[in-house]
Parts: structure tokens; C-alpha cells; sequence
């Protein structure tokens, strides 16, 4: 008899998802939401390197003990400067080239997702996303569909 073995059945790890739209720095959105969310996000030490260093994503973590809740901001963009060889007719130029990759492909438009794994969900989703949306600086947030997504894969960190 053979038996098979998911590795996904064992992945349930159950987190809440916002989406931030922002044009600020990593820093400065991390201020924001440990001021008015009442958080403590620091940068950690490494970023999240992906596709072998392909792009890296910034990431700020807290870990609430107290509340047995993981806090993290992750930042969806990444810009990376890569020169290429383009030719123009006769001449060939080396220039330099600005890509944009993102963390999660099916929302480009997302600067910043927010994940909080809560393991005794005593998270209020809906005051989280009213706060957020009293800070000037961020354009929208809502929620996002962990479950739905393609590579929500990327999010395992």
C-alpha cells in the first residue's frame, strides 16, 4: 500500500491580511502604525531575500507575547537598478534600467501588506483597518484574502 503525504494539509496557519497603499518610506509607515496602532514593529536584522536575491523586500516584526499576536509590515515593492545591453539601430548602448518586482505579483498596486498571525484571534480586523484609515498619509488599506492568492506562499516567513 503506498501513502501519501500533503505538506499542505499541515499549513494552516491562519493570519489576518491588510493591503496599505502609501507612497511613504518603510520607516516612516512603521512610525505611523506603532503610533497610532499602539505597536512596536523594529526592522529586523535581514530583509526578505526572494528568487535568489532576485529582489528583497524590507520587513518589520513585533511579537506581542502578552497577546500571543506576530505583527508584521512587509513592503510589496521592490526597485532594483540593472544595466542591459540595448541596441538602436547600428549601435549598441549599455544602460541602466529601473525594475520593479513585487512580493506578491497579483497586487502590483499594494505598497505595504500588514500580516498578523493571531493564534487566539482576539484581533478586531475592523478597528485595525478604522485606525488605519485616520492616518493622512496612507491612501486606503483593506483586507485581502490570504487563501485566495495564488502565491500566498510568499508570505511564509
Amino acid at each position: 500500500a503506498l501513502h501519501k503525504l500533503l505538506v499542505d494539509d499541515f499549513y494552516d496557519d491562519i493570519y489576518i491580511l491588510i493591503a496599505i497603499h502609501c507612497r511613504l518610506e518603510d520607516y516612516r509607515l512603521a512610525y505611523l502604525l506603532n503610533q497610532s496602532l499602539e505597536l512596536n514593529l523594529r526592522r529586523k536584522p535581514n530583509d526578505l531575500d526572494f528568487e535568489y536575491l532576485k529582489s528583497s523586500y524590507s520587513i518589520f516584526e513585533w511579537d506581542n507575547t502578552s497577546q500571543f499576536v506576530t505583527w508584521n509590515l512587509v513592503s510589496n515593492v521592490c526597485k532594483k537598478e540593472e544595466e542591459g545591453l540595448y541596441s538602436s539601430g547600428l549601435f549598441q548602448t549599455n544602460e541602466k534600467v529601473l525594475k520593479t518586482f513585487n512580493l506578491i505579483p497579483e497586487y502590483k498596486k499594494v505598497d505595504y501588506f500588514i500580516k498578523i498571525s493571531d493564534e487566539i484571534q482576539n484581533v478586531n480586523e475592523k478597528l485595525i483597518l478604522h485606525k488605519l484609515q485616520n492616518i493622512p498619509q496612507i491612501v486606503t488599506s483593506y483586507s485581502v484574502n490570504p487563501t485566495q492568492m495564488k502565491s500566498k506562499d510568499h508570505l511564509i516567513f
